[in-house]
């Protein structure tokens, strides 16, 4: 069948109907044909904005993390809280679709972080933090926080409190009894972790996690 001389759809809808299909369905249930029925179109409509199916996966990858709000800077440079409110606005755009999260393993948009990496590296440096540590920071934090996203979103939706959902009593007493003394939801382990390591890193480097320039 040809493809039509005009675009009957547009990229964006593509997206947006891909999305759907993989909220309502799982991921195992996107194909073009499917798509294609989905927006009221034949399959070689498409072909007007993607070649192959994985080129719409990787279309889909960049939406996810495209919805990351980017919080705003404090008043005081404080790069400890402003990178763990990123962390967890990341968090937060990955597990809004959590059956598409696995696209982000084969699919990661790299030019999209970048242009956020940039921005994040310039306010280290606002914040006087020494510029060895700033690849540490940005990959130490890339690496726990899309990883630990990307976990989460496979597993099912966890209770109000996090516990080892397949610990069994007689084969993991230690487990059972760790989930229950926990008080905290995955969300607020996510953020602790998070403040664990920019602690870490800040500790280790002798800087201050907050570094307001001093008039």
């Amino acid at each position: 069948m040809a493809r039509p001389s005009k675009p009957l759809i547009s990229r964006e809808a593509t997206v947006t109907a891909a999305l759907a299909i993989i909220d309502g369905d799982g991921l195992d249930a996107l194909s073009l044909p499917r798509l294609a029925r989905e927006l009221n179109v034949k399959a070689p409509s498409l072909y007007h904005h993607f070649s192959d199916k994985d080129e719409v996966l990787a279309a889909v990858a960049r939406a996810i993390l495209a919805k990351t709000v980017v919080p705003r800077k404090p008043a005081q440079p404080d790069w400890f809280a402003w990178f763990t409110q990123l962390a967890l606005n990341v968090r937060a755009a990955v597990l809004r679709h959590r059956g598409a999260a696995p696209i982000l393993l084969r699919h990661m948009p790299r030019e999209l972080l970048t242009t956020i990496y940039e921005d994040a590296a310039a306010y280290l440096v606002e914040c006087d933090v020494p510029m060895p540590l700033l690849a540490q920071i940005l990959d130490g934090l890339e690496k726990l926080t899309l990883g630990s996203a990307i976990a989460e979103a496979m597993e099912p939706v966890s209770r109000a409190r996090f516990r080892f959902e397949h610990a069994d009593p007689e084969r993991h007493p230690v487990l059972i009894a760790a989930g229950e003394a926990n008080r905290l939801t995955a969300k607020q382990i996510f953020e602790k972790t998070v403040r664990s390591y920019l602690l870490g890193v800040a500790t280790l480097g002798e800087i201050a996690p907050a570094a307001p320039r001093t008039a």
